[in-house]
């Protein structure tokens, strides 16, 4: 019989390749396979990245050539089966003659979901799925929605004192360094340097034009990981306020206007602005306005940033920003970080919207995961699982 410790043993070993993509396999999925031989030695190992093209389970056979005929292969997600860049894994896996494949998940892609097993199985290959699925599904959360639903995850990030504030109110905020908010940080360095990981994680940030005028933000990826693509910057600008001298339009990184890191949506822009932020290398793109404010309609901006192969999206907004992201539902989780201070009345709130002030109708934070950062702490959690219909 199988020992499943020793299983449970190597699929963590795959899921840890398997997070070597981070940053490097998006618009794909992190994918990390193990290979081991009949006498429980690994004789094989890969891990997926877009560059390299090679999957995962191709990888760990070239290493392991001939060792791998009667071994077991442990994989974070089910065998790649169908024609894409690359051939099937499922044909070689069977021609190295693997007696035993250990997956974690089906692949979540409803075309293909469960056709790599079937394909495995009626070679004869014992299949068994199911191992260490949480920690596998949080890997891949952001592929599923982006393949199941051809739009980006969307992460609802801020940092706010215990009674809910997000910064101190304008009149008594100070601080204007660039890139600094007005008064200062609320949370502490810990919980800073995990936002970067965060950004890290996301394939796009979005905030309201607001944010920049407010802090002029850089709004990058400051982890110091490696990323096949850079971090897009997006931002919300109804009428093109966005400052021609901003770090953000000053730091843009690109050889032409179609491949911008800074992609700016607005709902009525003035020609002339357009052009020049154009000139500088922004990507300019015109929404509809949700309403009579003239907003941006963020659902059409979700569609829009998953056409261009996004698949995950943070948020680091203001209070607008983030009522609005709220109140249109295109949130799918929240990680809200939150300092041992108070700043009282007149202060910032975390989100201002006119449909979140009923109870019966705020949005409800499920499989909610509670974090430490020094003396911060944060609470994560879900208002609509990924992989769901």
């Amino acid at each position: 019989m199988p020992d499943h410790s020793t299983d449970e043993q190597f699929l963590l070993r795959a899921l840890d390749l398997a997070r070597q993509g981070i940053g490097l396999a998006s618009p794909n999925p992190c994918v990390g396979a193990v290979l081991v031989d009949r006498g429980g030695a690994i004789v094989g190992t890969g891990a997926y990245t877009y560059e390299g093209v090679t999957h995962a389970e191709m990888r760990a056979l070239e290493a392991a050539g001939d060792r791998a005929r009667g071994g077991t292969l442990y994989i974070n997600l089910e065998p790649h089966s169908h024609q894409g860049r690359t051939p099937p894994c499922t044909d070689a896996l069977i021609d190295a003659g693997i007696r035993r494949a250990v997956a974690s998940m089906p692949d979540p892609n409803p075309k293909v979901s469960g056709r790599g097993f079937e394909k495995l199985r009626a070679a004869g290959i014992i299949v068994e799925v199911g191992g260490l699925e949480a920690e596998a599904r949080r890997l891949n959360e952001a592929f599923a929605r982006y393949v199941r639903h051809g739009v980006p995850l969307v992460t609802l990030k801020s940092a706010m004192t215990l009674d809910g504030k997000i910064a101190p109110a304008p009149e008594t905020a100070t601080s204007r360094s660039a890139g600094i908010p007005p008064g200062g940080w609320i949370t502490g360095e810990a919980a800073r340097v995990h936002v970067q990981q965060q950004r890290h994680q996301s394939d796009a940030i979005l905030v309201g034009v607001g944010t920049i005028l407010a802090d002029d933000s850089l709004l990058t990826d400051r982890s110091g990981n490696p990323r096949r693509r850079a971090l897009v910057r997006v931002i919300l600008d109804s009428h093109l306020r966005l400052p021609l001298e901003s770090r953000v339009v000053q730091s843009i990184v690109s050889e032409n206007t179609c491949e911008s890191d800074l992609l700016v949506f607005c709902s009525s822009a003035p020609q002339k602005k357009k052009s020049e932020l154009e000139a500088r290398g922004a990507r300019v793109e015109e929404v509809p306005p949700a309403g009579s404010d003239g907003r941006s309609d963020l659902r059409a901006v979700l569609r829009r940033l998953g056409q261009l192969e996004i698949t995950s999206v943070m948020i680091e907004g203001g209070a607008g920003v983030n009522g609005g992201a709220l109140a249109s539902g295109i949130v799918d989780k929240v990680f809200l970080y939150y300092a041992p201070k108070i700043l009282g009345a007149g202060s910032v709130p975390f989100a201002t919207s006119a449909g979140l002030h009923q109870l019966g109708k705020a949005p409800r934070i499920q499989h909610v995961r509670l974090h430490r950062f020094g003396e911060d702490i944060a609470v994560e959690g879900y208002l609509r699982d990924p992989y769901g219909e």
